[in-house]
This record gives C-alpha cells, structure tokens and sequence, in this order.
C-alpha cells in the first residue's frame, strides 16, 4: 500500500470518528433492580460539537507538507533493473572467488535481491553516480543471518561509512562503521541481536541511546515485513545520522577528515560462511540531496 493510501485512509478514520463523536449522546446509568419506579428519563444531552473548518483543514494541509517532504526525494532504482548500479569484486569480501565475482545481484518482485554467488563469497552492489551530501531511505526484507549495509561514500574496493545491517545474531542496525580502510573506526552501535531477531540487548555508552524499549522491540520491527532503514551523510569530516521506521538510532560526527568528500552508494552481502540460500532485500531505495551544515 503506497503511503498516498494511508494518508487518505488515516483521513477517512478521523472523519469517521468525527461523525461518530458529534452524533453520540450521553445516555443515562440503568434503574438499579429492586425497585418499582418507573425507569428515570435521561436528560437531554448537549451536542458534542464537532471540530471547526481550521482544524480539517490543518489535517490535510499537514498530509500536503508530508506529500512534499516525500517530493524532495528521487528514486534511484527503477524496480525493474539495475541500470544505474554495478557490481564491485575489490572488496575482501569477495576473495572466495579471487575478487572475481561481487556475490549475487538481482531484482525480483520489485527489490533488489543480493546473496553470495558460491559459499563464502560475497561483494557490493554500488551506483554508479557519486553522492556527498545527502539523506537516503530505503525499505529492507532480509532474512535473519546474513550480514549486509548501507554503504555511503564508497570506493570501488569497499571504503566507505557504513550503516550497518548487520541482521544476524550479534549484529545491529544502523549502527556506524567505518568499513574497509577507515579500519573499524567508528564500530558503534547500542543494541546487537540475540540468537532470536525479536530479542534484542542494550549497549550501554552509545553516542546514541537506544530509543526503545528492549521490551517494545519485537512490537516496533516487524520481521518478515517491509521496514524502513533512513541514514543521512553530510559535510567532511561526516555527520552522520540514523533512524530505524522513522526513529532516530544513531547520531555521531567524525573528528578528521579521513575520506572523499563524495564516492558511490553501495549494498553488501558480506563475505564469509555461506549464505548462498539466504538473502537480503531492498526497495524503493530514495534520495535526498543536501547542502553542507
């Protein structure tokens, strides 16, 4: 369901409630049995009045300002293939085949569907248009065991900040990482998985809190649905900030320049193990280009 729908939907409830609230009227307790008066009349109730013209108005011209939010984001996958994007091998992630194949790319059903191509072998899926400044949303279904991430101002040999997606036992996401030469720095996260995706562990002294409830977790990420992964990368050194359906996650700022000011975006399937039967998935994968803070 495409959000215009939602949106129109969520109108339509609070109409629905509106009429309902400004038609109900208060109705009086029941006669207490044991008695032989006559059932009380209730008083007539005065009319709960209904909200004003301003108000409705409010609602939808605050549908209009989100429709236009999404309008400041363009699509950079088509759905259908993956014009636009190539595979990189020069990542170590790809030494099961000697750096000759970068893992699995597809599309299928809409997403782009990536898995290591031979056990052990994985790569990364890059754009082939260079972005530096800018936010990025996309929606991710994968299957709990492979290691993936969103990799933001890549080289082809993999350098890059990563968001993690680190979807397996032990792993986080959209946690920060400084993947391939910036050697593991930063690796911060404030929550890894359990050996079960819906029970989750707190880390204690992330740059970020984590914003739930380790309780809540299960009820706030719906495995085996769609859910949306958001990061934003802006100036050099990088701030770079991240959110999990609409959450903020993580919010951290480099202390020296230690990279481009601008490189490709780039999807991982890590290597290592074998996960040529599990796979991840990504769709409407958009963004937002931005200006320096």
């Amino acid at each position: 369901m495409n959000k215009m729908h939602i949106k129109t939907n969520k109108l339509m409830m609070v109409a629905l409630a509106i009429d309902m609230i400004g038609s109900t009227t208060v109705m009086a307790a029941d006669q207490p049995t044991g008695t032989n008066e006559p059932p009380k009349q209730a008083p007539a109730a005065s009319p709960v009045p209904k909200p004003t013209l301003p108000l409705v108005a409010s609602m939808a011209l605050g549908a209009s300002a989100d429709e236009k939010k999404d309008a400041d984001f363009q699509s950079i996958f088509d759905g259908k293939t993956l014009a636009g994007w190539h595979t990189s091998a020069q990542t170590g992630h790809s030494r099961a085949s000697d750096n000759k194949s970068g893992g699995r790319w597809v599309v299928e059903d809409g997403a782009i569907v990536g898995s290591q191509d031979i056990a052990g072998n994985g790569g990364i899926l890059l754009t082939d248009t260079k972005f530096s400044d800018y936010e990025i949303v996309l929606e991710m279904n994968n299957d709990f065991g492979p290691d993936s991430g969103l990799f933001m101002r890549s080289t082809e040999n993999g350098t890059a900040y990563q968001a993690m997606i680190d979807y397996h036992p032990g792993g986080n996401l959209m946690g920060i990482y400084g993947e391939g030469d910036l050697g593991a720095k930063p690796a911060i996260s404030n929550f890894t998985f359990t050996d079960q995706v819906t029970v989750i562990k707190e880390h204690a002294g992330a740059p970020t809190t984590l914003p739930v409830m380790v309780e809540a977790w299960p009820f706030f990420w719906r495995h085996g649905q769609w859910n949306e992964l958001r990061a934003r990368i802006v100036n050099n050194p990088p701030h770079i900030t991240t959110w999990v359906n609409g959450v903020k996650f993580m919010d951290w700022t480099e202390t020296e320049k230690r990279h481009p000011d601008d490189g490709a975006i780039g999807l991982q399937v890590h290597g290592g193990g074998d996960f040529t039967k599990q796979f991840v998935r990504y769709r409407n994968i958009r963004i937002k280009l931005l200006g320096k803070e």
